[in-house]
């Protein structure tokens, strides 16, 4: 029983450690854009000011909070882009500071917390737990995405594969 309790209590733990972040700082998926704006005021590494940096999609209703934290001393944050979709935050996209913090700083301190990237390339890394799909793209990106909301454009999209994507899934089909 004792075995039992240890195990169950190792894995809980282990649990904890790598499920990934819904956001950063203040910035969580699923906030109302009344409630990250609140947000953005209060936290000021964002450069959020105000009204000004929003914009609306025509096509398809969707809204998008644009910041520029360029101005601010301290943040090692440069431009933000925060993407809703039925009125709800599905993807936070941060560009980092390049002069202030590296990519192996990043990459190595998100392997520690969360474990190995389930997806690596010369060009991103990912992390994906169910809930939120976080990666950690060149030069110096790090996006979290809401993975259900997701899914689901992407499942509810037309687009067509091109005739350049089709020969490389047939090559690599042929590997």
């Amino acid at each position: 029983m004792r075995n039992i309790i240890s195990f169950a209590a190792v894995f809980f733990i282990n649990f904890l450690a790598f499920s990934l972040p819904n956001g950063y700082s203040a910035a969580k998926l699923g906030m109302s854009v009344d409630s990250l704006k609140e947000a953005l005021k209060k936290d000021h590494q964002f450069g959020y000011r105000g009204d000004r940096d929003v914009s609306l999609s025509p096509s398809d209703g969707q809204f998008i909070i644009e910041t520029d934290a360029t101005q601010s001393g301290y943040s090692f944050l440069e431009r933000c882009w925060f993407q809703f979709a039925d009125e709800k935050l599905y993807i936070i996209t941060l560009n980092l500071d390049r002069s202030k913090i590296d990519h192996y700083s990043i990459f190595s301190k998100l392997c520690e917390k969360y474990g190995n990237p389930d997806e690596l390339s010369p060009k991103k890394s990912v992390w994906k737990d169910g809930n939120v799909i976080m990666s950690l793209e060149k030069p110096l990106t790090l996006k979290y995405v809401d993975a259900k909301v997701f899914d689901s454009k992407k499942d509810s999209s037309n687009v067509q594969k091109t005739t350049a994507e089709n020969a490389r899934d047939e090559f690599l089909d042929s590997l």
